[in-house]
């Protein structure tokens, strides 16, 4: 009987703690209230946010709700960290401060990858024909590795012939032909070595054919 009673007493204190707490936290909110006005929720950085670093459910971790007076709430705070779900910081958010609507913006798509000269290579612009058929399929080919391709033309009594002039070789980019009263010719920049460029260079200067042959 003597430990049910004590389990009893022990139980009211801590009931009554409990509604002491609840008055002491109410009297103090309006307290502040009456001194400085209603409260309003804000999200507060708790970990520091890297700039440009999407918000995902990780990074929400770190974010907390805090209850402060609206006189001192900054505009545009945030009230809910799920309102930054999938949006960057675009200047790095210290720990500690409020988070605003106009520190993030939804990130822009990733840039793609520029081609690689590779060492000893150098961007060269050739033109070349036929390279409407390295778009068939809906692929860009920049990026990607091509065959040089080079066919004199017969001479008087001669032979003519074709010939890998560069194999292997990046290509960087595939502007189309020109406008009205181009011939038709692609200027093809391709990344090659020295020995490769002036090949190239002497070919497309003596009026032989250049095309470009995809690597599979």
């Amino acid at each position: 009987m003597r430990r049910r009673a004590r389990a009893l007493a022990f139980l009211g204190a801590a009931a009554t703690c409990a509604a002491l707490a609840a008055m002491l936290a109410g009297s103090y909110r309006q307290r502040v209230e009456a001194g400085y006005g209603p409260l309003r929720e804000v999200v507060v950085a708790v970990a520091p946010l890297e700039a440009g670093r999407p918000i995902g459910p990780r990074e929400a971790r770190g974010l907390a709700v805090r209850r402060v007076p609206v006189r001192f709430a900054p505009a545009g705070a945030l009230r809910r960290p799920a309102d930054a779900l999938g949006q960057a910081p675009t200047a790095p958010v210290p720990a500690g401060s409020y988070l605003l609507a106009g520190q993030l913006a939804l990130p822009g798509p990733s840039r793609p990858k520029r081609p690689s000269l590779g060492q000893g290579r150098r961007p060269v612009q050739i033109g070349v024909s036929g390279a409407a058929a390295l778009l068939i399929g809906g692929a860009a080919p920049e990026g990607g590795r091509v065959d040089v391709v080079v066919s004199e033309q017969a001479g008087l009594g001669g032979h003519g012939r074709t010939y890998v002039a560069a194999s292997s070789v990046p290509l960087l980019a595939l502007p189309g032909p020109g406008g009205p009263g181009s011939d038709g010719t692609w200027q093809a920049i391709l990344a090659l070595t020295r020995a490769q460029a002036l090949r190239l260079i002497d070919a497309e200067g003596s009026a032989r054919q250049i095309r470009l042959l995809p690597r599979p």
